[in-house]
């Protein structure tokens, strides 16, 4: 155990912030350690869109399903997986509508890179004594926000974030239990109904002592409810308009 990898583990996801504004040296700093991110062949698939405009972010807050954070935060970016850049960059050679662009390929590259940037950029906002929350919520309304954001094609918004000062302490939402999550040479699946009802107790005692005993729901109750009802549905449809075969 060392300072990064304890700083690794001790992540909360923040929803209530202080007044105190983050710098914009600290804003650049964070960002500039997102760009170091491992990217597949170097391509640098993405884009954050800085949203400072209270109306928009209004706007955004209602499509997120009213979350206040969004709106209140002193920092909200947008995370946009990105190949409209790398369209451009053909387009000084040839034609970019002879390139192989928005197929599947490109997009998970695209995806996996703004999802390694954006993580390096939760880690070095906590380094600097900030707390980060992701919202996916933004694909609530992905066509709206992307209107809303003027987003190019070959472009999708993939998730927010809200940075500040952390204005609570909500503690550790508790993990899977590692051998659950770390394979050997194959899949196994022996004993993965026993981790899954051992990881149910860890949760259900969490949820337990965090709602005063309102609630003691279970991960695999939550995981079943989640996927008892389709969501966002949309998107395929919204990716293809944007340019990219998600066939």
């Amino acid at each position: 155990m060392n300072e990064t990898i304890r700083l690794l583990t001790s992540h909360q996801s923040i929803r209530k912030f202080t007044n105190q504004p983050v710098t914009q040296e600290q804003l650049e700093t964070i960002v500039t350690a997102a760009q170091w991110a491992s990217s597949s062949s170097h391509v640098q698939a993405y884009s954050i869109i800085h949203v400072t405009d209270e109306a928009m972010r209004g706007q955004i807050s209602e499509w997120t399903g009213k979350q206040l954070h969004v709106r209140n935060s002193p920092v909200f970016l947008v995370w946009c997986a990105d190949l409209h850049r790398l369209r451009t960059a053909y387009e000084i050679y040839e034609n970019a509508d002879k390139a192989y662009l928005g197929t599947a390929e490109n997009w998970i590259v695209a995806t996996v890179d703004v999802a390694l940037a954006a993580q390096n950029a939760a880690i070095a906002a906590e380094s600097l004594g900030l707390g980060i929350v992701y919202i996916g919520g933004i694909r609530n309304h992905i066509e709206d926000v992307s209107k809303l954001l003027r987003l190019p094609k070959y472009t999708s918004p993939i998730f927010g974030m809200c940075i500040g000062y952390p204005d609570q302490d909500p503690g550790q939402k508790p993990r899977l239990p590692l051998q659950a999550i770390l394979h050997h040479n194959t899949y196994q699946t022996d004993d993965m109904l026993e981790q899954i009802l051992k990881y149910d107790q860890t949760m259900k005692d969490y949820i337990s002592k965090r709602t005063a005993g309102k609630r003691s729901g279970t991960w695999s109750e939550d995981m079943k409810n989640k996927l008892m009802t389709p969501t966002r549905m949309q998107i395929k449809a919204y990716l293809e308009a944007q340019g990219l075969d998600v066939q």
